[in-house]
C-alpha cells in the first residue's frame, strides 16, 4: 500500500477515537490524557465507492473487494514539538512518513475532556501545529543547506541547482509560508519534494463536532471551513463520538441510527473519500463473474502503469487495455452489452486512465 494519510493534532481533540472508529478496532488507545499514542498505529480502511456495487451486480460477481487507504494515528504533538517537547522529534518524523495529513481539530466543549491549551479554539489550534511544523521544515532546510554548500564545493551540479531553490525558498519560509503555498513552478515543486517538508504535504481539516452538529457542523467548524479556503485547502466535520458508536453496530443498526440523527452516511466515509481525493488518487475497476475489484492509480497514470498495480508481469508485457467507462458500463448492463454498441475501446500505453473506467489487460511475458 504506497498511499497514506497521517491523522495529527493536538492531544485529547479526538485522533485515536476518530482512528479507531476508521479502522474498527481498538488499536489506539483513546484516553483522556496526552500521549497516550505513543507510536504511530496504522490500518488500512476501504474506499467507500457505490459504483463498486453497481458493478458487481451487473457482472454476478461472487465477491466485491474494495480499494484501501492507509491511515495512520500519530500521537499529539503540543507547542515546543519542534524543539522536542513531549517526544515531539518522534511524532514529527512519524509526519514525514505520511503522503497527507488529516489534522484533527476540535470543535466542541465538554467539561469532561481537558484541553492542553485551556480551552477550545480550533484556528489557534490549527496555526500552533503548522507553527511546529514549519520551524521543524526551517530547520531541517538549514541542516540540508550545510550538505549542499559543501557538495557544490566540489562542483556537483543537480547540488547547485538544490541550493539555489533552497536560498529563494527558506527566507519566505522564514517569513511565516507554508511550503504548499510557495509560488513556484511546476518544475521547482517537484524539486522541493526532495526536501520531504512537512508543511508541503497536503491536509484536510477534519473539524470534530458534538453530535448535535454532526449533520450541519457548529460556529466553530464554520471557521475551520473559511480558514480552510483562503488557504485553498478542504475541510470536513464529523462527530467521533458518532463514528466511534457506529463501528460498534451492525450493517442494518447503522442505518437506523444515522437516519435519527439526519445522517445519509457515517462521516468517515466523507474523510475517507476527501483523504483519497487529497493525494491524487482515482479508481479503475476489474469485473468478472469471480471478482469485482476496485485498484488505485494516482492521476496521470497510463495503462500499462495501471496494469503494474495488478502484476509488475502485466505491465512489462503489456499489450493493451480493453476500457469500458463507468457510465457506458452501467448504461449497457455489462461488458455484452457494451460490446455490441462499440463502447469497449482497445488502448495502448498511452492511454491515461480516467476515475471509473473497467479495464481488462491484455499482456504477454
Amino acid at each position: 500500500m504506497g498511499f497514506n494519510c497521517g491523522i495529527v493534532g493536538l492531544p485529547n481533540v479526538g485522533k485515536s477515537t476518530l482512528f479507531n472508529a476508521l479502522t474498527e478496532t481498538a488499536a489506539a488507545a483513546a484516553a483522556n490524557y496526552p500521549f497516550c499514542t505513543i507510536e504511530p498505529n496504522v490500518g488500512r480502511v476501504p474506499v467507500p465507492d457505490p459504483r463498486l456495487d453497481v458493478l458487481a451486480g451487473l457482472a454476478k460477481s461472487q465477491k466485491t473487494v474494495p480499494t484501501q487507504l492507509e491511515i495512520r494515528d500519530i500521537a499529539g504533538l503540543v507547542r515546543g514539538a519542534s524543539k522536542g517537547e513531549g517526544l515531539g522529534n518522534k511524532f514529527l518524523g512519524a509526519i514525514r512518513e505520511v503522503d497527507a495529513v488529516l489534522h484533527v481539530l476540535r470543535c466542541f466543549e465538554d467539561d469532561d475532556v481537558t484541553h492542553v491549551e485551556g480551552g477550545v479554539d480550533p484556528l489557534r489550534d490549527a496555526e500552533l501545529i503548522e507553527t511546529e511544523l514549519l520551524l521543524s521544515d526551517i530547520e531541517s532546510l538549514a541542516r540540508q543547506k550545510d550538505g549542499l554548500v559543501k557538495r557544490v564545493r566540489g562542483q556537483d551540479k543537480e547540488a547547485k541547482v538544490r541550493l539555489e531553490l533552497l536560498e529563494r525558498v527558506l527566507p519566505v519560509m522564514e517569513q511565516g509560508t507554508q511550503a504548499r503555498a510557495l509560488d513556484l513552478s511546476e518544475d521547482d515543486r517537484a524539486l522541493l519534494q526532495g526536501f520531504h517538508l512537512l508543511t508541503a504535504k497536503p491536509v484536510l481539516y477534519v473539524c470534530n463536532v458534538e453530535e448535535g452538529s454532526a449533520a450541519t457542523g457548529n460556529a466553530l467548524s464554520q471557521k475551520v471551513a473559511a480558514m480552510a479556503e483562503t488557504q485553498g485547502a478542504r475541510s470536513v466535520v464529523i462527530s467521533a463520538a458518532i463514528e466511534a458508536e457506529l463501528s460498534t453496530l451492525d450493517l442494518a443498526e447503522r442505518r437506523e441510527y444515522l437516519e435519527t440523527l439526519g445522517l445519509e452516511e457515517p462521516g468517515l466515509n466523507r474523510v475517507i473519500r476527501e483523504g483519497y481525493n487529497l493525494l491524487g488518487l482515482l479508481t479503475f475497476f476489474t469485473i468478472g463473474p469471480k471478482e469485482a475489484r476496485a485498484w488505485t492509480v494516482e492521476r496521470g497514470a497510463t495503462a500499462p502503469e495501471a496494469a503494474g498495480v495488478i502484476h509488475t508481469d502485466f505491465q512489462r508485457g503489456f499489450i493493451c487495455a480493453e476500457v469500458i467507462a463507468y457510465d457506458d458500463y452501467v448504461r449497457l448492463e455489462g461488458e455484452q452489452g457494451a460490446k455490441e454498441a462499440g463502447r469497449m475501446r482497445l488502448e495502448g500505453r498511452d492511454y491515461v486512465l480516467k476515475d471509473g473506467d473497467v479495464c481488462h489487460f491484455r499482456f504477454n511475458v
